[in-house]
């Protein structure tokens, strides 16, 4: 059923409580953008501060994805108690508190607890921005809607490269002294208190997800929310329509919904979810957004300039991604996943070859001018490729593909995986780097992407244009 498709109820959508409503819940995906992306650029500062080694690095680095994997496999399952709008919240506080703490940090203990609360908040925030603006937008335009989040989390990335670039060129360098006498990485943190702070206050002004509060028996708060998003006769319609896809199994969601009642086995729609969480860090987009700086630096770039191309980067990426939001309801979900595991299976084969032919210079990996032209045309051609497809569609199927009684369970675990992987990924970088080389780890990373272009053939289902209550798995 696709009651919001027909003429007469398009034209009582209301667009601009709904547009208002997506503007505040991706806020958060931009809090994920920043608070994941701040830390690219902050390296030199934190290794100079507290006197960390390669693996070390990395787990400072990497110590959020340990906050995000919990903050997402709890956020599901708390939203189904509290709601979504009240998680979000929670998670701007803590957004907050990562803030100010990583800045204020004066030992890597104290670093790693503080990004491990930011990660909380990172978690929370990216399983349920995207899952609630899909119960509150209609089917013939959910796929757009929800692409914005990932426009927003790479804008938020861009905001916080833009701003280390401003900070660390006005200093004089990320390690120099900064306002107040505190060195200019810090304020790198401390910044994100000012676009954690809007989240919060512009969360008190949107509404609770109407399809929580159906599961809650709160049909007439449900209803009055509809009715001012699509009107009071849809508003009814779609308030009894949620009800009957929940009347056959009704009870309190919980992690056994996503066991199959009749084989005992975990149904296949939340091994499909695994999966598009799991290959969706394989193919190794963070090292990118984590590692940029540090990456062209190692193959001779200056500091200046490897912050430049971080902001070259996240630009392309939001031009990528709004031709996802251009393509995503005419094409669909999978042509868009497929492109896109190709196209990084060939730039990621590109890249593993021109970081072969890096010499040594100074005891430094070099590239000569033509193969870093390459590389650096590569590496965001790779770019393009994650956020015209895997980027936003994967946040976008997971927030839309599961059945209404197992939506937050599923998320729970589907979020947990993609963060566990984001971890393994980005933590083993460094690591991986400096014993194995350049080549061996981004080719590593081509055939995960070649991998996921067979998992989405045979596995993902089409979802658009498919109400939310007609989904199955």
């Amino acid at each position: 059923m696709n009651g919001l498709a027909g003429t007469g109820a398009a034209a009582r959508v209301n667009m601009a409580f709904i547009g208002a409503i997506v503007a505040v819940a991706t806020i958060g995906g931009f809090m994920f953008g920043y608070d994941s992306g701040v830390i690219n650029g902050t390296q030199d500062g934190i290794e100079r501060a507290f006197n960390l080694s390669k693996l070390g690095t990395g787990f400072n680095v990497g110590a959020i994805l340990l906050g995000c994997a919990a903050g997402a496999f709890a956020a599901g399952r708390l939203a189904d108690r509290i709601g979504r709008r009240s998680v979000m919240m929670i998670a701007a506080v803590l957004f907050v508190l990562s803030a100010l703490g990583t800045g204020a940090a004066d030992s890597s203990a104290v670093f790693i607890v503080f990004r491990i609360i930011g990660g909380l908040g990172v978690g929370a925030a990216s399983v349920l921005s995207p899952v609630y603006i899909s119960e509150v937008t209609p089917a013939s335009i959910r796929g757009r809607l929800s692409s914005v989040q990932q426009i927003m989390i790479i804008t938020g990335l861009t905001g916080a490269f833009v701003a280390n670039y401003v900070l660390a060129a006005t200093a004089g360098g990320s390690t120099a002294e900064f306002w107040l006498g505190y060195p200019a990485w810090r304020w790198m943190f401390w910044m994100q208190v000012i676009p954690a702070s809007i989240f919060f206050l512009t969360l008190l002004m949107i509404p609770e997800s109407p399809r929580y509060l159906v599961v809650k028996g709160r049909d007439e708060a449900a209803q009055a929310v509809l009715a001012k998003l699509f009107g009071d006769a849809e508003a009814r319609r779609k308030v009894d329509e949620i009800r009957a896809s929940l009347a056959a199994d009704h009870h309190r969601p919980s992690l056994r919904d996503l066991v199959d009642k009749t084989t005992g086995k975990i149904r296949p729609i939340v091994w499909t979810g695994i999966g598009l969480a799991v290959f969706q860090q394989l193919v190794g987009i963070n090292v990118v957004f984590y590692y940029g700086a540090v990456l062209w630096q190692s193959v001779g770039f200056s500091e200046d300039d490897a912050l430049k191309i971080n902001i070259l980067s996240g630009s392309l990426s939001i031009l990528a991604c709004l031709a996802t939001i251009m393509l995503i309801d005419r094409i669909g979900r999978k042509p868009l996943l497929l492109i896109g595991s190709a196209g990084m299976a060939l730039t990621l084969t590109v890249l593993a070859g021109v970081f072969s032919t890096a010499s040594m210079v100074d005891g430094a990996l070099h590239l000569s001018d033509g193969a870093g032209l390459v590389a650096l045309i590569s590496a965001n051609a790779y770019v393009v490729f994650f956020n015209l497809s895997w980027g936003p569609v994967m946040w976008v199927m997971l927030g839309e593909m599961f059945p209404n009684q197992i939506r937050g369970s599923g998320l729970a675990v589907a979020g947990f995986a993609q963060w566990t992987a984001n971890f393994a990924i980005s933590v083993s970088f460094p690591a991986l780097a400096a014993s194995l080389g350049l080549p061996i780890t981004y080719g590593f990373y081509a055939v995960s992407a070649l991998v996921s272009l067979f998992f989405v053939r045979a596995m993902v289902k089409e979802t658009r244009g498919r109400e939310l209550e007609d989904m199955v798995g």
